[in-house]
C-alpha cells in the first residue's frame, strides 16, 4: 500500500511527461502552466487510493487519476476568470498571463485532455467510467452556476447552500473515489460507497472553510480572515445567522462598511452570540460521520483503509 504523500509523487512525476501538441503555442502553454503550479493534488491521490483498495496495479489508474487533475485544473482556469482573481496558488492566473479568451480555449482543450486520459482505460470499464465522470464534470459545472446565482439572490435557503456545495466542491471528490473503485474491479456496492465517502468529506471540508474563513489563523489558513463577512457571502454561517437574527442585527450582518475590520469584528461577535460556528461544526461533523460510516461499510480487510482515515485527517485538521 502506498501512503497518500507516495501517490503524491507518483501524479507529480507523471504530470510534466504528459504531452501537449507544440503549436499554437497560446492554446497549450497555458495547460502546462496550471499543471505545473502544484497543489495538494488530493483528488488524483483519491483516485489511486480508490484503486489501491481492491488492486495493487495503480499504474492502471493513473490516467484517470491525471484525467481527474485536468479536469479540476480546467475548473480553475475558468472559476479564476469568473471571479477576475489575478492569482493562483501565489502564481499569475493564466488569463492574466494570456488573455480572457486564450484562457477560455485553453481551458475547453483541458476537457479535451481529460477525455483522451479516460479513453485510455480498459475498455471493460470504460463505460462506467466514462459515465461516472460526466456525471461529476456535469455537476461541477451546475454547482458554480449556483453559486453563481447565489450572489444576487436575497432568499437562499441553508438546505440549497448545501446543495450547492456538495455540486461544486463534492462531488468531484466522490467521483474520484468512485473512478477509481471502477478501475479497481469494485463492485457496485463498494464503488457507491467510496462516492458516498468522498461525497461527504467534501461537504464537511467546505463547511470547514467556511468556520476557518471567520475562525482560522490566515498564516496557517492562507487566507483572508473574514473575507466572507466582507463580501457578504452566502456560507453556512451567515445563512444560519440570518435566521436567527433579529431585524436590527440583520442590518449589521448585510450593511456593507467602509471599514472591513469593524465589520469583521461585529459580524464575528454576532457570530459567537448565537453560537453560529458550534451550529456549523454540528453541520460539519454530521457529514463526516456519513463519510466514515461510508468508509466503515466498504468490505475489505481493515489495514487497507488505514490511509484513508490519514487522510480525512489530512484534509479536515486544518490550523484555526
Amino acid at each position: 500500500m502506498h501512503s497518500p504523500t507516495q501517490l503524491q509523487e507518483i501524479i507529480e512525476n507523471a504530470i510534466p511527461k504528459i504531452v501537449y501538441p507544440a503549436h499554437p503555442a497560446d492554446l497549450y502553454e497555458p495547460i502546462r502552466y496550471i499543471m505545473s503550479l502544484g497543489g495538494k493534488r488530493i483528488r488524483p491521490v483519491m483516485v489511486l487510493m480508490a484503486t489501491e483498495l481492491f488492486t495493487d496495479e495503480i499504474n492502471k489508474a493513473l490516467d484517470v487519476a491525471l484525467a481527474i487533475e485536468t479536469f479540476h485544473n480546467f475548473t480553475l482556469v475558468h472559476d479564476d476568470i469568473m471571479d477576475n482573481a489575478p492569482l493562483r496558488r501565489g502564481k499569475q492566473t493564466v488569463h492574466e498571463k494570456w488573455g480572457s479568451n486564450n484562457a477560455i480555449l485553453s481551458g475547453d482543450v483541458m476537457m479535451v485532455e481529460s477525455n483522451k486520459h479516460l479513453s485510455k482505460v480498459d475498455v471493460s470499464v470504460l463505460k462506467p467510467v466514462l459515465d461516472t465522470f460526466n456525471a461529476t464534470a456535469q455537476g461541477v459545472c451546475e454547482g458554480q452556476q449556483l453559486d453563481m446565482e447565489f450572489e444576487t439572490r436575497d432568499n437562499v435557503a441553508i438546505a440549497e447552500y448545501l446543495e450547492m456545495i456538495r455540486l461544486k466542491t463534492a462531488v468531484l471528490l466522490g467521483g474520484a473515489m468512485k473512478l477509481g473503485a471502477i478501475v479497481g474491479g469494485a463492485d457496485d456496492k463498494n464503488a457507491e460507497l467510496l462516492y458516498q465517502f468522498g461525497e461527504n468529506l467534501g461537504v464537511a471540508f467546505q463547511l470547514q472553510d467556511d468556520i476557518l474563513d471567520v475562525y482560522g489563523d490566515p498564516e496557517k489558513f492562507g487566507k483572508q480572515v473574514g473575507g466572507d463577512i466582507i463580501s457578504n457571502k452566502k456560507t453556512f454561517l451567515h445563512l444560519t445567522a440570518k435566521e436567527l437574527l433579529n431585524p436590527e442585527e440583520l442590518s449589521i450582518l448585510l450593511e456593507n462598511r467602509e471599514n472591513a475590520e469593524m465589520k469583521v469584528k461585529a459580524v464575528t461577535q454576532l457570530y459567537n452570540n448565537y453560537q453560529v460556528k458550534e451550529l456549523a461544526n454540528l453541520e460539519m461533523e454530521k457529514y463526516l460521520a456519513k463519510a466514515y460510516q461510508a468508509l466503515d461499510g466498504i468490505t475489505v480487510s481493515e489495514n487497507r483503509k488505514v490511509y484513508f482515515r490519514q487522510l480525512v485527517k489530512q484534509i479536515m485538521e486544518r490550523e484555526n
